[in-house]
């Protein structure tokens, strides 16, 4: 634990102007991030008697080590800066609200040439036109049912349509009415652009013109004696009614805001926001937090803001903004989300009428998700502490293990050998910790070794860390030289300039203190062949910057480790300064947990020795009879069957298994579909499926002229020199065998792949 006072700066070090500053603890990561009117005043009021600070305040500043700051000119700017820096270094003591659940939209594929309706979830596309977020899909299924009958737009996916246009034959909604069949050519392009563009009308609010428009037809219908016609517009104009009724009117001046409310106690905080458009309820979502920071209700509502809009523009960005609380500077919040809609947005708290009686209701929503939330996790809270004491009991730990590491080895048959790291955190999975590797130092099966060999380019790795920043021999590294734009700021700068910082930049200029504790090292980073197998999954980090890593103690044993041999040109990634950005194996578990009996935990236990680390526990957990495995022990240690710590390791080593296998079925099955077209250098995937597409098959490609596969389009003659050249390096493979009739089965389009 820290104490503040050692690096608290200098008096009149730090500017009163506007700005956002920077907490660091001992390994130079991120760990809060807020911004102030007034620096001075701001950042001193972290230095006063610990005993004055709120719990969370004093828990943070005794974390870190170190504290920075970056001057703005404008409170807007610092808004600004300050969303900007808290979505990149994820800061582990800044509200972050995460969503109770994943919300469904309605979107329609405008970037598309046949506009498509359908249902989505996850991050926003550009050149889509959204609408919701609803509360459940089956809500946006009911609703888009009722519009087709009046706006007929696309709603299969691709290969549905692209089988249509082959077939010529629509599909069932297009026979019934509820399509207008682009894929057949009933109508053109431009046609169903209109039709796309007016569902899009109508479900951002102009309703009135449609109905009025089916009505008039309706009675047009009826005068000249076309009954039919005119019960078939009475029932589209019934539709689109019932539509409408789905969402009903709540603000009867037809306005566009979003409604925000909280409901909060000493340790969480739950949010509820209602989006109206066009005086109607269009969409709902919730959001809980935990208050890790000292925070009111005000402060909240802003961190809420940030986040709700901070990577929007335009309309998604409403006219109004209701709140409970205004922040604590409403003019620079304004200002910011008008930049972002593109015109005045007023930010306010409802005082009467409608938009107060509505705003009760939203505040009633947020009590209620706040409290099932905290009935939900009462149990969780308790069972996983409990869990996480049973563990340290069991193997003698000093303390419960809060970073418990697990690995698994995967392979079929020694083919493909692959491992999985995976990490819990407080006995929660972080999913963005997880790391794979390929087994490269021997061929073959051998669960032992490759143990051995994961473990020891694991914690390589974390020395390596260690090493560049002078951790090791327990000296700060060498400081890195000052910019000229941050030493006519303020003087010398040990921790380098932040990227995009600077007025060569064209952003803020940094003011460093000179107390500013661990600054970065230049040169390369060592980064080992395990992540030469890519990112683990879409939640994890492909680069060295990628995911951030959790708190834990520093690994130092007694006895100094060996010096590590110098990475190779395939290892490094190139220079990278230390800015508080996630690091990949830099942050030792307190718990190594592997998959397997003695054998792979004395292989575990071994790699740790040779490198002279003795503080991190290994513990094995044997499938047949769930057995903990202890390092040079004979016997196991074995936990009731009815013990969450047993649990929680079960949980933590199925999860490893899962991820490796995962990893180890991807890599099996990409060699399979290898192509002999995947060696040609500068050939990627589109021009390889073009010259498929042109000659068929491979075996057909093979029997190709280099002038041939010229006529290709985007194929030049070295292309296609290369192309002839890798295909007559490739003996072709065995013919096929049908063993019921003896025929010779000749290469197909599957060659292909």
């Amino acid at each position: 634990m820290a104490d503040p006072s050692s690096y608290r700066p200098k008096p009149g070090e730090i500017p009163d102007s506007p700005g956002v500053y920077k907490f660091r603890d001992e390994h130079r990561r991120v760990i809060y991030v807020g911004k102030a009117k007034n620096l001075r005043q701001r950042v001193a009021n972290y230095f006063q008697d610990l005993a004055n600070l709120h719990p969370r305040t004093r828990t943070m500043v005794t974390t870190a080590a170190s504290v920075e700051w970056t001057v703005v000119s404008t409170e807007v700017e610092a808004l600004q800066l300050e969303y900007s820096w808290i979505k990149e270094f994820d800061p582990r003591f800044n509200v972050k609200y995460r969503d109770d659940k994943s919300y469904p939209y309605l979107a329609v594929t405008l970037n598309e040439e046949f506009p498509r309706v359908q249902v989505m979830r996850g991050a926003k596309k550009k050149g889509v036109r959204y609408f919701g977020p609803y509360g459940h899909a089956w809500a946006i299924r009911e609703t888009v049912d009722l519009m087709l009958r009046v706006f007929p737009v696309r709603t299969c996916s691709a290969g549905v349509f692209k089988n249509a246009e082959r077939t010529g034959r629509p599909c069932l909604l297009g026979y019934i009415g509820k399509c207008s069949a682009p894929c057949v050519g009933r109508v053109t392009p431009e046609e169903h652009r209109e039709l796309a563009e007016d569902f899009c009308a109508f479900m951002a609010g102009r309703t009135g013109t449609y109905i009025r428009r089916l009505e008039k037809d309706m009675a047009r219908a009826a005068e000249e004696m076309e009954y039919e016609r005119a019960a078939r517009l009475r029932d589209d104009a019934g539709a689109l009614k019932r539509a409408m009724e789905k969402s009903a009117v709540v603000l009867a001046d037809a306005t566009d805001a979003d409604l925000i409310a909280v409901a909060e106690d000493e340790l969480e905080a739950a949010l509820q926001i209602f989006h109206v458009r066009g005086g109607r309820v269009r969409g709902q979502r919730g959001w809980v937090t935990d208050k890790v920071e000292a925070v009111d209700t005000s402060g909240l509502v802003e961190h809420a803001l940030q986040q709700l809009y901070g990577e929007e523009r335009g309309d998604a960005v409403p006219k109004e903004v209701l709140v409970p609380a205004l922040p604590e500077d409403p003019d620079a919040v304004a200002q910011w989300l008008a930049d972002r809609r593109g015109s005045q947005v007023s930010l306010r708290i409802p005082q009467r009428g409608d938009k107060k009686d509505l705003m009760a209701t939203v505040q009633r929503n947020a009590q209620q998700a706040l409290g099932l939330h905290k009935t939900k996790r009462a149990s969780d809270l308790t069972t996983r502490s409990r869990a996480l004491e049973e563990i340290a009991e069991a193997l003698g730990l000093d303390a419960a293990p809060l970073r418990v590491e697990c690995y698994d080895i995967s392979h079929l048959q020694g083919d493909d050998v692959v491992a999985s790291m995976v990490v819990f955190e407080d006995g929660l999975a972080r999913k963005s910790e997880y790391r794979r590797f390929q087994i490269k130092g021997f061929e073959g099966q051998d669960d032992v070794r490759s143990m051995h060999e994961v473990i020891g380019r694991r914690f390589k790795r974390y020395l390596q860390e260690k090493e560049r920043t002078g951790e090791r021999d327990g000296q700060p590294a060498p400081a890195a030289p000052a910019t000229d734009a941050t030493r006519a700021a303020t003087g010398p700068v040990p921790g380098g300039p932040e990227a995009g910082a600077g007025p060569e930049a064209g952003g803020p200029v940094l003011a460093v203190p000179e107390a500013a504790a661990a600054p970065p090292a230049t040169g390369p980073v060592p980064v080992g062949p395990e992540t030469a197998a890519g990112p683990a999954s879409p939640g994890a980090a492909a680069g060295p910057e990628a995911s951030v890593a959790p708190e834990g103690p520093a690994a130092t044993g007694p006895a100094p480790a060996p010096t590590l041999a110098p990475a190779s040109p395939d290892d490094v990634t190139g220079p990278r300064e230390e800015d508080g950005r996630p690091k990949r194996f830099a942050y030792p578990p307190q718990l190594v947990v592997v998959d397997g009996g003695q054998p792979q935990v004395a292989a575990a236990q071994r790699a740790l020795d040779e490198l002279g680390i003795h503080d991190i526990a290994v513990c094995g957990l044997a499938k047949r009879l769930e057995e903990v495995w202890l390092p040079d022990d004979d016997d196991p240690v074995v936990l009731p069957r009815s013990s969450e710590g047993l649990y929680l390791l079960q949980r933590i080593r199925d999860e490893a298994h899962r991820f490796a296998i995962t990893y180890q079925r991807a890599k099996r099955a990409k060699r399979i579909r290898s192509s002999p077209l995947d060696d040609v250098a500068g050939l990627g995937e589109t021009r390889k499926q073009a010259l498929i597409k042109h000659f068929g098959s491979v075996k057909k490609l093979r029997q190709a002229t280099i002038d041939q596969i010229c006529e290709v389009p985007g194929i030049g003659r070295r292309t296609a020199e290369s192309v002839a050249a890798a295909l007559a390096a490739t003996a072709p493979a065995a013919p096929a065998v049908n063993t019921a009739t003896g025929e010779i089965i000749d290469e197909d389009d599957g060659d292909s792949s």
